[in-house]
């Protein structure tokens, strides 16, 4: 047999009990209009039960009194009420739909067609005249059926105008839902009930439960909820905020004020990335070499910031670590909050075999959609054995020799000034000799590797003009020598002793030639300008040495200091490549078998 009440001679059939309120003495049935078969929500107030007071029929007849008034599809219709023997019945229309108290998901944009479909409610409420406030908006209270239709409903705190509210009443609410104008018996605006419906929003926007509001409240009476919603765009975010402000005026004046600020804003605005490159390739040029290329990151959606931190992605030939730290690949921002960032990938290959490419992923999470971004990184070791770049000894070796030649030809020139002159023409003959030389065949080399410079310019502009260098370095070492020959002239006089000398400078000019020469052959091979230029600069030196030592003797003091000052350092020049080869394998080969195979 039922407990269900019967309420036939008042022409309803209870179905089920939808719900209870034990401290309000209340419980709510579905039941039939018996005529029309009808489905209907019948209220039965039982004040005659012991944990229920008469003082609530006020609330009950204060709630008829303003559905009486009301005609909105989104607020269930006033049909009928009765008296019973233990209390009092009201019929409203039924609408099938469970109240936003019971578990249920939903997506952040069908939150907003929830606010959306309340503030139209709340609208319609403070357009009458005089204003209805609710004064009791909350999860328990809000219907929401399958197809996002939203229905408020319990109308017993209610009130019709606003102003203070009576001290018997200030209680009256459900703490962490009621606005502290409310709470505090304050003076009631159409802004109260906006705080009601930002707290509502936040229950369903963070999953907290409408009984655990109370934990997002802090010491400051502020409800703090910025931090379990993450996604959610900023705008959508300060919205909410303003909705639960602690000061009315700080809120949004209306219903119709927060309704026009709502409809443009985006709910689920979250950044996106856009990444200047998929893949980073790295070429090291040396064995151990630290390279490193860049990658911009920016995202152009408004009102969004985006977040995010750099991972390398764990690889079975790569050592155990950590997100912040790798073995050998690293970021100069491990962490960014921008919307727009360059970030430097790093690659250590002291840590890599030789010759070797390997493949890697770094990735890239963020607070965007998707969250996690891959970046492939490829990396090119150096050869090993060190690629061999070899000086042209011979060409070096034929250059000392022809500046031997010119020097001990220049020398021989000078043998009759030296006779009548004595001591005095030896050093006329020694300086005329060695500026003629040094003089001329550094000015070769020098634009030699102007040249040479000028040709890396031109080719990066992508002009080709073969041999370019060679060609300007004898241009300009055929008029320096010229110059340098004129000037021998001039020095040693017209006489009949020195006549004919000018053609024993073609000699020097020869030289110059093969200086400027040697010098372009080295830096073709990829030697540096420095020993480039430096081993010309060296053999044509050691040359004229040996060719004047020829002339005054091998064991004269100046001439083996001479030989000595540039000798060893030709030497250790034409013998630093292959050392340095030497030293980086061995090197290499020393911690080889600790390096990552791939």
């Amino acid at each position: 047999m039922s407990n269900f009440p019967n309420l036939s001679s008042h022409g309803y059939q209870v179905v089920r009990q939808l719900g209870q309120n034990r401290a309000g003495g209340r419980v709510t049935y579905l039941a039939a209009n018996l005529k029309t078969r009808q489905p209907v929500v019948i209220k039965h107030f039982q004040f005659a039960q012991t944990d229920a007071s008469w003082s609530e029929y006020d609330n009950y007849q204060r709630e008829i009194q303003v559905l009486q008034g009301l005609k909105h599809p989104s607020i269930p219709r006033y049909l009928d009420s009765f008296q019973t023997p233990n209390g009092f019945c009201m019929v409203q229309e039924y609408k099938k739909a469970p109240s936003l108290a019971v578990p249920r998901s939903f997506d952040p944009d069908e939150i907003k067609k929830i606010a959306v479909s309340l503030l139209e409610i709340l609208v319609y409420l403070q357009n009458r005249i005089p204003t209805v406030i609710h004064r009791d908006i909350k999860p328990e209270n809000i219907l929401v059926d399958e197809k996002i239709n939203v229905f408020l409903v319990d109308f017993g705190l209610a009130r019709i105008g606003d102003g203070e509210v009576t001290m018997s009443s200030v209680a009256k609410g459900t703490l962490g839902f009621m606005p502290p104008e409310q709470l505090f018996h304050r003076h009631l605006t159409e802004a109260s009930d906006l705080y009601s419906l930002g707290a509502t929003l936040i229950c369903l926007l963070t999953g907290i439960k409408s009984t655990a509001i109370g934990e997002l409240i802090d010491e400051d009476y502020r409800i703090n909820f910025k931090h379990l919603v993450p996604k959610l765009s900023l705008r959508w975010i300060e919205w909410l905020q303003k909705m639960v402000e602690i000061k009315p005026k700080d809120r949004y004046s209306n219903a119709a004020a927060a309704l026009e600020a709502l409809n443009p804003i985006y709910v689920m605005r979250v950044p996106e990335v856009k990444l200047s490159q998929s893949g980073l390739e790295f070429k090291a040029k040396k064995l151990g070499e630290r390279v490193t290329q860049s990658i911009a990151i920016t995202n152009s959606i408004p009102d969004t910031v985006l977040e995010g931190n750099w991972e390398v992605a764990p690889h079975e030939s790569d050592p155990p670590h950590t997100p912040e730290e790798h073995s050998w690949i690293s970021f100069d921002l491990d962490k960014f909050e921008s919307n727009q960032s360059n970030c430097k990938i790093k690659v250590n290959t002291s840590r890599l075999m030789a010759n070797k490419t390997y493949e890697r992923q770094v990735l890239l999470h963020t607070n965007s959609l998707p969250e996690t971004h891959a970046v492939t990184v490829k990396v090119q070791t150096a050869p090993i054995p060190i690629a061999t770049k070899k000086l042209p000894y011979i060409f070096i070796a034929s250059l000392v020799a022809l500046a031997l030649a010119g020097a001990w030809v220049e020398a021989e020139a000078w043998s009759g000034v030296v006779a009548d002159s004595g001591s005095m023409g030896v050093v006329m003959a020694a300086f005329v000799t060695l500026f003629v030389a040094v003089f001329g065949v550094a000015a070769a080399v020098a634009a030699t590797a102007a040249a040479a410079v000028a040709s890396k310019l031109l080719a990066k502009n992508k002009i080709k003009f073969a041999a370019l260098d060679t060609v300007v370095a004898l241009f300009v070492t055929g008029i320096v020598a010229l110059f340098v020959t004129g000037f021998g002239e001039q020095f040693r006089g017209a006489s009949e002793t020195v006549a004919g000398f000018g053609a024993v400078d073609l000699g020097m000019f020869i030289t110059g030639l093969g200086a400027a020469s040697l010098a372009a052959i080295c830096l073709k091979r990829g030697f540096s300008t420095s020993l480039a230029v430096g081993v010309s600069l060296l053999a044509t030196a050691l040359g004229m040495s040996l060719g004047i030592g020829l002339q005054i003797g091998l064991l004269n003091p100046f001439v083996m200091l001479a030989v000595l000052a540039v000798g060893l350092p030709l030497g250790t020049m034409l013998f630093y490549p292959p050392f340095e080869r030497a030293r980086l394998i061995s090197n290499y080969r020393k911690f080889e078998q600790h390096l990552i195979k791939s």
